[in-house]
C-alpha cells in the first residue's frame, strides 16, 4: 500500500470534516458525493482506523478523525502558503457561500456585488439574505455578516464597526397618542412597541436605553403585534402600530420622506456592533478572504455615516 497522503484526499476530508455533511462537502467541492465518499472510505482504509461516525441525520468526527483534522489543516495550511508564493496574479475561481442580513444586503452589497464579479469573472456567488442567526458551519456558509455580538468560541469575528438604533414611530400614530417626552410617558400615555424578535420563544416586550453614564435600562411596554423580520418592523411602524427600536441605516428614507418620525431622542438603545464571521481554522482560501475584505471596504462608508443626529 502506498503510505504516501495525499494532500487532495485530505482537502476532501476536512471538508467533510468542517461542514460535517458528505452532500454540502460534495457541493463545496464540485465533486459528486459518491466520488467525496470514496475518497474518505481509501483514506479510512490507508490508515486503517475510522474517522467519521454516520448517522443518517449527522456526521461527526471520531478521536482519530479529530487527531487527523488538526495535523491535516496545519499541512495543508503550510502547502497553501507555498503555493501563494507562486500564483499571487492567478485569477479567483469557485463559488462563495454567505449570510447577510436583510438590510445591509440590500442598502449596499448586493447593488456594489456586479463590480466585484466582473474582477473576479471566475468566482460565482451564493448570497443569503435573512435575519435569522444562521449556523456558519452546519449550513456551510464561508462566511457571515452578523449584527450584534459574537459569542460562540468556534467562530472568529472580523469587526466592521457598528450600527446605532433609534426610536420612531409614524405621524398618524403619535397624533393619536402623542409623543412621549422620556420613557414614563410609554406607560403615561398607553404607547405600544412593535416587538422584534429572532425566536418566537422570546416574548418579552421591552423598550431600552443608555443613559448619559452608559448605564443600560429598560421598561417593560406593551405590544400587541410581534415580527421576526426588519422589513415587517418597519412595515408595523408605518402602518401604525406602534414605536419601533431599528438601525437608524436601514431607517434614513422613511424619516427623510416623513412617513416615521424620530422619538425619545436621548433614550436610544446601545449601538450594535457589525462583524464579518467565519469558522476557526488556520487557513481561509484566498477566495474567501479576498471577498471579505471587498465586504468590509464596501460597507466602511455605510457604517461610519451612521452616526446618531444631533436632534
Amino acid at each position: 500500500m502506498d503510505s504516501n497522503l495525499d494532500l487532495a484526499a485530505l482537502r476532501v476530508f476536512l471538508q467533510v470534516a468542517e461542514l460535517a455533511h458528505f452532500s454540502r462537502a460534495a457541493d463545496e467541492l464540485g465533486l459528486p458525493k459518491g466520488r467525496v465518499s470514496q475518497v474518505v472510505r481509501d483514506l479510512e482504509a490507508q490508515l486503517g482506523t475510522r474517522l467519521f461516525q454516520r448517522t443518517t441525520r449527522r456526521v461527526s468526527l471520531t478521536s482519530d478523525g479529530e487527531l487527523l483534522a488538526e495535523r491535516a489543516r496545519g499541512l495543508l495550511a503550510d502547502a497553501t502558503e507555498i503555493e501563494a508564493l507562486f500564483q499571487q496574479d492567478r485569477q479567483l475561481t469557485g463559488r462563495l457561500r454567505v449570510d447577510l442580513p436583510v438590510r445591509l444586503a440590500m442598502g449596499r452589497v448586493v447593488p456594489a456585488l456586479p463590480g466585484f464579479l466582473a474582477e473576479h469573472p471566475g468566482l460565482q456567488v451564493e448570497v443569503s439574505c435573512t435575519d435569522r442567526r444562521v449556523d456558519l458551519v452546519e449550513e456551510g456558509f464561508d462566511c457571515v455578516l452578523r449584527v450584534g455580538a459574537v459569542h460562540d468560541p468556534m467562530l472568529v469575528a472580523r469587526p466592521l464597526g457598528q450600527v446605532s438604533l433609534i426610536n420612531v414611530a409614524s405621524p398618524a400614530y403619535l397624533a393619536a397618542r402623542g409623543t412621549p417626552l422620556v420613557p414614563q410617558d410609554l406607560l403615561a400615555q398607553a404607547h405600544e412597541l412593535v416587538h422584534y424578535s429572532q425566536t418566537w420563544t422570546d416574548r418579552r416586550s421591552r423598550f431600552e436605553w443608555v443613559d448619559a453614564d452608559g448605564r443600560e435600562h429598560s421598561l417593560a411596554a406593551p405590544a400587541r403585534v410581534s415580527v421576526n423580520h426588519t422589513d415587517a418592523y418597519e412595515g408595523a411602524a408605518l402602518a401604525g402600530m406602534g414605536i419601533i427600536q431599528g438601525p437608524r441605516v436601514g431607517l434614513r428614507a422613511a424619516l427623510a420622506e416623513g412617513r416615521l418620525v424620530r422619538v425619545l431622542a436621548g433614550f436610544e438603545p446601545a449601538p450594535m456592533p457589525v462583524n464579518l464571521v467565519m469558522s476557526q481554522r488556520r487557513h481561509t482560501p484566498r477566495r474567501v478572504r479576498v471577498f471579505m475584505d471587498w465586504l468590509a471596504t464596501q460597507l466602511a462608508s455605510y457604517l461610519d455615516d451612521d452616526n446618531p443626529d444631533p436632534s
